[in-house]
């Protein structure tokens, strides 16, 4: 059983280990062809992640990396791909900053304030990712397409909300939604050898949603009825399982957790939706999701990494480096990821039938009475 234990161990850990020096090998290439120092670009790079502020903007990056991951997930694990995560978050971020400063709210206990504000982002983005579970489940229509139809949908409905004659105001020459006031905001966290900077307090949510996905996968009927009709959705329905009212049920659940993705940024930091906030961070969650395996702890550090990458490559401008490079070594990871774990599954899938061959060829036949 320990040998068993520590070879899962390896395996586990080939994937994502081989594709990021596959990465890294790759990335030095191309640094070395264009003319500039593997070795100064690394140097650069870990000069800018010392630093407190890039650590902070990496944690921070990493919080909505992680619930965007959380959100994708939860469809992955019976093999929904819920590819609308990024205009799920988005619009739940716009509906949400112009429910948070509404001048009813602010008559409000601040903590009520907030809980609210979060549950309507939830549920804007479960409503959203519901559309496609209907669709799914209704009339056949793939996930694949319906939530890429629906981020565009939701672009053109964010673009057409944001107007002053609508739920935004216009300040200088930014539009957004009226900024929301301290009592609907959340502080953050102080975060030793910076003043400037602190750490959003929403990471909190973060860590909790990862433990609720965790413990909802492993140790709940749900999780349970969830896996199984992602491994086979025939054995799944010969058991008892509904798998229409698991397809629709799992994008509410992803849809709510994408709902939370730019909560953080929202009411810790911009306290106001505008042009200027993050888009894109949904596509990330696939990257980060598909790296961490979909287990919890992995997807936390590869959030991190993620973090890490996108906040240290603003130094490279200053030694003369395209930051691009970080893109490019990013995708590289993704598409190094996907090859290298079709590799050790099948790898693994030898290494079974090889100990079954052998098992089966020591066993003794009985001998046939009275030969």
């Amino acid at each position: 059983m320990q040998r068993l234990s520590a070879r899962s161990i390896l395996l586990g850990l080939a994937a994502p280990v081989g594709a990021l020096v596959f990465a890294a090998l790759v990335c030095s290439l191309i640094l070395a062809v264009t003319g500039h120092s593997p070795a100064d670009v690394v140097d650069s790079m870990v000069t800018s992640a010392k630093r407190p502020r890039t650590t902070v903007i990496a944690i921070n990056n990493a919080t909505n990396y992680y619930l965007a991951a959380v959100a994708v997930a939860i469809g992955f694990r019976m093999n929904l791909f819920n590819i609308g995560v990024d205009g799920q978050y988005r619009l739940a971020a716009m509906l949400a900053a112009a429910f948070a400063g509404a001048s009813f709210m602010q008559g409000l206990p601040s903590f009520l304030r907030i809980v609210l504000t979060l549950v309507v982002a939830m549920l804007v983005g479960a409503f959203w990712a519901g559309i496609a579970g209907f669709l799914k489940v209704t009339r056949g229509v793939s996930e694949v397409i319906s939530t890429i139809m629906l981020n565009a949908i939701a672009t053109a409905l964010v673009a057409f909300l944001l107007n002053p004659q609508r739920l935004a105001v216009l300040r200088g020459n930014d539009i957004g939604t009226v900024e929301i006031s301290e009592g609907g905001q959340v502080p953050g966290i102080p975060f030793p050898g910076t003043t400037s900077a602190t750490v959003h307090g929403l990471i909190v949510v973060a860590i909790l949603v990862g433990v609720l996905y965790w413990f909802g996968l492993s140790r709940t009927r749900f999780g349970f009825d969830l896996k199984a009709t992602g491994l086979s959705e025939s054995a799944a329905v010969a058991s008892g399982v509904n798998v229409k009212k698991m397809v629709l049920g799992s994008m509410l659940l992803s849809g709510a957790v994408a709902g939370l993705v730019g909560m953080p940024e929202l009411l810790g930091g911009a306290h106001s939706y505008s042009l200027n906030f993050p888009t894109g961070v949904g596509f990330i969650g696939i990257a980060v999701a598909l790296l961490g395996r979909n287990h919890p702890v992995g997807m936390a550090f590869a959030a991190l990494l993620w973090g890490l990458l996108d906040a240290s490559s603003n130094g490279l401008d200053v030694s003369g480096v395209p930051k691009e490079i970080v893109a490019i070594m990013q995708g590289v990871i993704v598409l190094s990821v996907v090859v290298a774990y079709e590799l050790v599954r099948r790898y693994r899938v030898r290494l079974e039938q090889r100990e079954v061959g052998q098992a089966l060829g020591t066993t003794k036949v009985p001998e046939e009475v009275g030969a």
